[in-house]
């Protein structure tokens, strides 16, 4: 926010797979209100939470949004985010075929490690690069490979390739102890907003898609309002789980040789804030 004000005309762009989703403010940290007076967003509220969205619609309406930003000679400031969904969005990703029918069917498998192992055994490239645990994306490669007759992994340049496209990409990095505090505290903060009430109203609805349903804050308060652990423990398991997620993220960004790593020692904004302001200009 502060860089983007810092120039004028900037628009934001979010990059983040469950800020796309309406009624899910609070847990996914959404710009506010006010944020979106100050700085025109896009990428938020694209969908409703029971809907299902994919990295490729994120891909095809966030090129549009680019290209039209751009085309007004105005400067596009991307926050991420979601690494697949940047990925997609600044390297030339293409996405194969999908097969509804082969994806219930893996669906319907509730152990995720038996998943794994079948994917090893089909496509070990992809399952070389994929977390064990990533449901989600053990899933979809296997509904390709299955789908196609070819290996997942064979479908394109994928995401170990880190092509020079021109995006200047700016990562930043805490201590590792400070993060971990940082997430504590923010966790703590939507709780206090609010967060176990729109995780309520958002049930009293239509029922989200597998994707809302797994984000980080909604899974765990879900498992407390049906009943199955104390909300002590579903704040802890948010915290632990939240934890978790930014060595993962950290470790999909870190791959890619294109980012300046900006180590963050006091003050964010006055540390990386400046540097953002003087590539959008």
């Amino acid at each position: 926010m502060h860089a983007a004000q810092r120039v004028a005309g900037t628009e934001i762009l979010v990059c983040d797979a469950m800020q796309v989703y309406r009624g899910m403010d609070i847990g996914t940290a959404k710009p506010t209100g006010e944020d979106r007076v100050s700085v025109v967003h896009h990428g938020v509220d694209l969908v409703d939470a029971n809907q299902r969205f994919t990295v490729a619609d994120y891909q095809a309406q966030a090129r549009d949004v680019v290209h039209e930003v751009r085309s007004a000679g105005r400067p596009v400031l991307v926050v991420a985010g979601t690494g697949l969904y940047l990925t997609a969005l600044i390297d030339n990703l293409s996405f194969p075929g999908e097969y509804p029918d082969i994806r219930a069917e893996l669906e319907r498998e509730s152990d995720t490690a038996q998943l794994f192992a079948r994917l090893h055994s089909i496509d070990p490239v992809s399952a070389d690069r994929i977390e064990s645990t990533n449901r989600r994306r053990i899933i979809r490669a296997l509904e390709v490979s299955m789908g196609s007759g070819q290996p997942f992994s064979a479908t394109g340049p994928g995401t170990g390739a880190y092509p020079d496209n021109g995006v200047v990409q700016i990562g930043i990095k805490w201590e590792r102890e400070v993060l971990a505090r940082r997430i504590a505290e923010r966790v703590q903060r939507m709780m206090d907003e609010g967060l176990l009430d729109e995780v309520r109203r958002l049930l009293s609805g239509s029922a989200l898609s597998k994707t809302a349903a797994q984000a980080l804050g909604y899974a765990e308060l879900i498992e407390h309002i049906r009943g199955r652990v104390p909300l002590d423990e579903a704040v802890r398991a948010i915290v632990t789980h939240t934890r978790q997620f930014a060595v993962r993220q950290e470790r999909w960004f870190r791959r890619d040789p294109r980012i300046r790593w900006i180590h963050v020692e006091h003050d964010p904004i006055d540390e990386v804030a400046p540097l953002v302001a003087e590539h959008l200009r």
